[in-house]
């Protein structure tokens, strides 16, 4: 008899829009936003994709999205995918100081609630960089996860506080914290291989064979489905990029082949999170350091 099978496969969108051309290419060009004003088409195509598989995605959304594009958010929640927040104007947090981080935090929660009624619990950094404070920050405000690193693959983890390195001493786990990572990977991003960019600082070549993508994602996946039979499969996709067309039927073949296997699921990050923390509590990864190395169990 076959061992029964529980994998899930998150989708998730960053609805980046205008915002990401603003504030992190500080673009000046109206042809450069026009690239953004894509994005509202592809998330109607999106949506008309996943409901023919009665999944539902997460979508990471800037404040600026929100107030651009209303009508598409709400939309989106009437819908019953999920909303992240995704700052305000795609702002890199290791570029600001600790209040204009929470500035950014705060207008981003401000615009979801004013335009759709929801206050996110799940957040995702734009360039996936988080800064000391960003942890921090998310406690405070309430948030359950993050979704900005790459500390394991299939499987969640406690986000920590205070970690400390240098290229003299031993690595220094800081304390883990109620706040779940739900892990990212570029060779899960559709930005890398399909997105142009030129600017002062180099280019982004992209516009590669959607077979290259699709490849790697079916493999991802064949690898958990065969190997570790459970976890979580987290997909990152951009509407203004997944949303052309010859992209959107390859992700159309990459949801047909998920599918054709039993004992797989769609969900939403804030879904998963949940379920995944029952029974558990804040925890070093396993394996991790000597106990000297432990020292925030007395002064943090």
């Amino acid at each position: 008899m076959a061992p029964h099978k529980n994998v899930t496969i998150a989708l998730t969108f960053d609805f980046d829009a205008y915002s990401t051309w603003i504030g992190t290419f500080g673009a000046t060009s109206p042809s450069m936003l026009s690239r953004g004003e894509f994005g509202p088409v592809g998330v109607r195509r999106i949506q008309a994709l996943l409901k023919r598989y009665d999944a539902k995605g997460t979508f990471f959304t800037p404040g600026h999205t929100a107030l651009a594009f209303p009508d598409h958010v709400r939309e989106l929640v009437d819908n019953g995918h999920e909303i992240g927040h995704h700052g305000w104007v795609h702002e890199n947090p290791i570029t600001l100081a600790p209040d204009e981080e929470r500035a950014v935090l705060e207008r981003g929660l401000e615009a979801l609630d004013k335009i759709a009624g929801v206050r996110p619990v799940g957040y995702r950094s734009p360039a996936w960089d988080n800064s000391p404070s960003t942890i921090p920050l998310l406690l405070e405000m309430g948030f359950e996860y993050e979704s900005s690193m790459m500390g394991a693959d299939f499987t969640p983890y406690w986000c920590r506080i205070g970690d400390e390195w240098s290229t003299t001493e031993e690595y220094r786990f800081g304390k883990p914290v109620d706040l779940v990572e739900v892990p990212v990977a570029w060779h899960l991003d559709d930005w890398p291989y399909f997105e142009f960019v030129v600017t002062p600082m180099g280019t982004t070549t992209g516009l590669r064979n959607p077979n290259d993508p699709l490849t790697v994602w079916k493999e991802e996946f064949d690898y958990l489905y065969q190997n570790i039979g459970a976890g979580l499969l987290t997909i990152t996709m951009h509407p203004q990029v997944i949303g052309r067309g010859y992209r959107m039927l390859m992700l159309e073949r990459f949801l047909e082949h998920v599918v054709k296997h039993e004992g797989v699921s769609f969900s939403t990050c804030d879904a998963y999170t949940r379920q995944w923390r029952k029974g558990k509590t804040p925890s070093l990864p396993d394996g991790a350091g000597p106990a000297r190395s432990r020292a925030w169990d007395s002064t943090l």
